[in-house]
């Protein structure tokens, strides 16, 4: 997966931040991002730590929209920051750069060789990030708990190359992301264990199952 520094040298990435006048601010686990972000234009790269970007509703239903690592980016718009129903948290402690989105765009030496290598990688992972939209909204509107799930492992599995899943965080998490209920997914996975088609170890899950069967 492209990283937003890949092929950019140590000395030319300090010469890119400097450029975008970039600022870098650190955050304690379990802080709340949106009134920081919300009235800004900006792109976000996390330098460390993890982050959350989530939706509640008016029944305070909370959805988990996107889990961000060192390295991932977000933006303003393109992540829908600037609706309040939408936050960002994290969830450890986190440091992010925030660079001013027109300054992106609109920056004089954007023919630089750094610079460019930047916009590509910028744009790419924007064309995964899309892509990444596509493989949820697949998820998300499976019509049971069951293909849902089995939906969002063969998903996982295809990315990895391998039958075995990992849970990034926990599986309160997972159903929120899955906008699914918790108690009603562990009902689920438990019936899938005992069908033979996953094993479940820890955090790890194991496909035992063939594409075809679904």
């Amino acid at each position: 997966m492209t990283k937003i520094f890949d092929f950019i040298s140590s000395p030319n990435k300090r010469k890119l931040l400097y450029l975008l006048q970039a600022h870098r601010f650190t955050f304690n686990k379990d802080s709340s991002l949106q009134s920081f972000v919300k009235n800004e234009n900006i792109l976000g790269i996390i330098t460390k730590g993890y982050v959350q970007i989530i939706k509640v509703d008016a029944n305070d239903n909370r959805t988990i929209i996107e889990e961000l690592f060192e390295e991932d980016i977000f933006g303003t718009n393109m992540s829908s920051l600037k609706n309040k129903d939408y936050d960002l948290i994290t969830k450890e402690d986190t440091e992010i750069i925030f660079i001013d989105y027109d300054k992106i765009i609109n920056n004089e030496d954007n023919n630089k060789a750094f610079y460019v290598q930047f916009q590509k990688n910028l744009i790419e992972i924007l064309t995964e990030k899309i892509r990444e939209k596509n493989e949820r909204i697949e998820i998300i509107t499976q019509k049971t708990i069951r293909n849902k799930l089995l939906e969002y492992f063969n998903i996982a599995s295809k990315k990895n190359n391998s039958k075995f899943v990992y849970i990034s965080s926990t599986f309160t998490d997972l159903a929120d992301y899955l906008a699914i209920d918790r108690s009603a997914m562990s009902r689920e996975l438990k019936n899938l264990k005992e069908e033979g088609l996953i094993e479940i170890k820890g955090k790890k899950i194991i496909l035992l199952y063939n594409d075809k069967w679904i």
